[in-house]
């Protein structure tokens, strides 16, 4: 129902994004994944219309009806938990019993409840994430769009944030979430990877995975047994699209993160000219 659709966007001189396509449907979470500079917070820019497309449509609900977290913290350092709770409810018109009830029940969820008297600012970087993500959830959107909310979170913070985020899914709400952690990326209904503000594969974790060519292998050693291998672990993943692996390499079947990089090494050949 929401998304970006073929959308281009032009940041100076430069095309950030092209031709990138994100849907984002209700009672589903969408993914969209990259590295430093692939273009995932100008994707979630344009989503929520902080950014004004050059080419391509975005489809959104109204601005009240979008919850939307910023890669920075997304709250306020000098208001307390509940100060900054009630800022927010106040901002989208919340008041009386059904208010107290939500933000209650989410401050419990995530562990918050305790910390309701503390500044914003003097709260753990996992805590600031999990109180923004609770602001943004407290008028219960129709569309929640969070900009990498687990980076340079603690894991236990990260897992109840994805309780979080899970259970907005859950309830109807259609979520986007960026990321550079591509495990993440496999807890979700739709993946969109995106490299140098392209969209280098998207689908299902499941239809991602199946579309990897050719045949994968593992290798010891020190030295890069081929151009398209990388490091995992103490050994080396060899991926070769046509199926032929190198002396020594013992085939095993790919994971997620497996398809995620042969999808990048492909683009990269395709680009390449290989």
């Amino acid at each position: 129902m929401w998304g970006l659709r073929d959308v281009d966007v032009i940041r100076g001189r430069d095309l950030a994004l092209a031709g990138v396509t994100v849907p984002v449907d209700p009672s589903a979470v969408t993914v969209v994944v990259g590295g430093d500079g692939a273009g995932k917070s100008t994707c979630l820019q344009a989503l929520v219309g902080l950014l004004r497309p050059s080419r391509g449509s975005v489809l959104r609900p109204a601005k009240e009806r979008i919850g939307y977290v910023p890669a920075t913290a997304g709250l306020y350092a000098d208001l307390t938990v509940q100060e900054n709770l009630d800022f927010s409810a106040k901002a989208y018109r919340l008041s009386g019993r059904g208010y107290g009830q939500k933000a209650e029940g989410l401050l419990e969820q995530t562990g918050l409840g305790h910390a309701r008297g503390r500044l914003g600012g003097q709260l753990s970087g996992g805590m600031q994430r999990k109180l923004a993500v609770v602001m943004a959830l407290l008028h219960a959107p129709d569309l929640l769009v969070l900009d990498e909310p687990t980076t340079g979170v603690d894991p236990v913070s990260r897992a109840e944030l994805w309780r979080l985020i899970s259970g907005a899914a859950a309830e109807g709400t259609a979520v986007a979430v960026s990321t550079t952690y591509v495990n993440e990326a496999a807890r979700s209904a739709l993946v969109v990877l995106l490299e140098a503000g392209k969209v280098v594969t998207s689908g299902s974790p499941a239809q991602i995975l199946d579309a990897v060519p050719g045949a994968l292998g593992v290798m010891d050693g020190a030295a890069r047994p081929a151009a398209l291998s990388w490091r995992r672990g103490a050994a080396w993943r060899v991926w070769d699209p046509a199926g032929v692996l190198p002396a020594g390499a013992r085939r095993v079947t790919p994971d997620f993160q497996d398809a995620v990089v042969a999808a990048e090494l492909a683009s990269w050949q395709h680009a390449q000219g290989r």
